[in-house]
């Protein structure tokens, strides 16, 4: 629902860079027919996704048919604990899955939580259960009792490793999980004896959906999905698959994660084929449907990975937290796996959301301010930085505004001789060194910059849960709705003082009172934070625009054009 309400703002701040123009730009003697565009966000997977199909679905390439052996029960193992000062992972020796993840620098905002350290791990979702399929046989781990090689593991001075091993009648499987005090990966080294020279393959879950761990469930479910990496990475949601069907996504991948909103849980298979260059060996990823929901919010996700002969395997495991440094520092482009903007606007909002998070995190931690104090130091900064667009824009209109009589002279007298007036109407701009869009571009440029600061602000996990003044957590709404108010009437103050000394114009005067009633509605429920940004951007202009009004005054007091004039 934001990321809706902030396409609108989009379209709307659109509306409200062209608008001056329209009360000042000649009217077309005939109306010519308008067109619209519609733009939906399709699945964002940049490769073809191929068949849907409904359950039961025919088992994919990668996935054979299960064997009888794999319906007995799962067995009942005991779970090792492994704690670091960032984390506590559970790890079943029921088939060596996690079990649990809690994140102790965390702390859940869903309400049932009543603010616990945040547990990840859903009950009866474990991540990284497997299965391994040799042929016709299919030998799920849960059915494995594995020895552990510790019953609890305390991750302090250095890496320390848990060592699984268990047996089953065909084959000998240990596993080795390496941990770091650190950092949230996962290194695995595995071997499978037995196998036989066509090797096998292995089926890794990535669950089936975490546990919500947001105080909006719904936000929460709206941005979880599968994210894959071949040469480039691609999102595709929960909520854009079809409910109880079989989505197969072909690979090669690098890695492939499932994440929600400030979460994720990856698997890396990869070898390296040169300094810079890498071929997946994750072979596809299977998301089965269970939901009846029209929306699903949930999918069973498996990774597949091919085991050769010698049974040897390895990968990397993230489970954690979306922070952009610790994706950075995994490479393989893993920051991509917390997209930002809409897919078919993600290009141009990327670099600059790139580039506000790298800054707000750099003033958070070198200059020791808090996130608030960083939003309204940035919001400053961004308007000292583009106040010579936005003056230049004010300058092009008031030229335009000087014209004005003139253009609709011409009007009257080519009103029945359109191409005329047209060609009229290019020597009147030409002369007085005007364009009817000059007013309008400088003040596009800026809006990129508002939306990556929404997506900044709404999803990075480094504003998550950071309090400032009134505001309980300025990645989310302001319960007291103080913020939307401050950011409406500053807007509405600049607007009024931009109408000083202009000519009486309903259409401004009305726009002047319903823009702000319309951002007030619209940012209402959207991050404190951007409201705080938003605020700080109109407080931050208003010495700009008296110095506008003060332009236009002394112009208008010489008779002469404005644009000439000099602040």
């Amino acid at each position: 629902m934001n990321d809706r309400r902030l396409l609108l703002l989009f379209v709307l701040v659109m509306a409200i860079a062209f608008g001056p123009m329209l009360f000042i730009k000649p009217k077309p003697p005939t109306k010519s027919p308008g067109s619209a565009t519609a733009t939906a966000d399709s699945v964002a997977a940049a490769r073809p996704v191929q068949g849907t199909t409904a359950l039961p679905p025919p088992p994919p390439a990668a996935v054979a048919p299960q064997s009888a052996a794999s319906t007995l029960p799962p067995v009942t193992g005991q779970v090792v604990t492994v704690r670091s000062a960032l984390y506590e992972y559970g790890i079943s020796t029921a088939g060596g899955e996690i079990v649990s993840s809690r994140f102790l620098r965390y702390r859940s905002t869903a309400p049932e939580d009543k603010g616990d350290t945040l547990q990840l791990v859903a009950p009866g979702s474990p991540l990284f259960a497997s299965r391994l399929v040799v042929g016709g046989d299919t030998v799920r781990f849960d059915q494995v009792d594995f020895t552990p090689s510790s019953d609890a593991i305390a991750v302090t001075g250095g890496p320390a490793t848990l060592t699984l091993h268990g047996t089953t009648a065909q084959y000998g499987i240990t596993l080795e999980y390496h941990f770091r005090p650190d950092d949230y990966r996962i290194t695995v080294d595995g071997s499978i004896s037995g196998l036989g020279a066509a090797g096998g393959t292995l089926l890794v879950g990535l669950g089936d959906g975490f546990k919500n761990t947001e105080a909006s469930a719904r936000d929460n479910e709206m941005q979880s999905g599968i994210v894959t990496k071949t040469d480039k990475t691609a999102l595709l949601r929960f909520g854009q698959l079809k409910p109880q069907t079989v989505r197969t996504i072909s690979g090669p991948f690098e890695w492939a994660a499932v994440k929600s909103k400030y979460f994720v849980a990856a698997l890396f298979a990869y070898d390296s084929a040169g300094p810079q260059s890498f071929t997946g060996r994750i072979g596809g990823v299977r998301a089965a449907v269970t939901d009846t929901f029209h929306t699903p919010i949930r999918a069973d996700v498996e990774a597949s990975l091919a085991v050769p002969a010698s049974g040897q395997f390895s990968g990397t495991l993230y489970v954690g937290p979306l922070e952009y440094a610790r994706l950075s520092a995994m490479g393989h482009a893993f920051d991509d796996v917390n997209p930002y903007g809409w897919a078919w606007i993600r290009p141009i909002i990327r670099p600059f959301a790139f580039v506000i998070r790298g800054l707000f995190v750099w003033m958070h931690s070198a200059l020791g301010l808090g996130y608030g104090l960083v939003i309204v130091l940035f919001g400053i900064l961004a308007r000292v930085v583009t106040w010579p667009l936005n003056r230049k824009a004010m300058r092009s209109m008031l030229a335009m505004q000087a014209i004005q009589p003139q253009v609709s002279a011409l009007q009257e007298r080519y009103k029945d001789n359109p191409q005329q007036l047209n060609q009229e109407m290019f020597r009147l701009y030409r002369e007085n060194k005007v364009s009817p869009l000059g007013g309008c571009w400088p003040m596009l440029i800026p809006y990129p910059l508002l939306i990556a600061v929404y997506f900044v602000l709404a999803y990075s996990i480094e504003v998550r849960g950071v309090s400032f003044l009134w505001m309980p957590d300025l990645s989310r709404a302001d319960p007291l709705f103080l913020i939307p108010v401050i950011m409406a009437v500053s807007q509405f103050v600049l607007a009024k003082i931009g109408q000083i000394g202009m000519p009486p114009n309903p259409q401004a005067k009305m726009m002047m009172y319903a823009m702000p009633a319309v951002f007030l509605f619209l940012f209402s429920r959207l991050a404190s934070g951007l409201n705080l940004y938003y605020a700080v951007l109109n407080i931050a202009s208003l010495p700009q625009q008296w110095l506008v009004v003060r332009e236009r005054q002394l112009a208008n007091a010489a008779g002469v054009g404005p644009a000439a004039k000099k602040t």
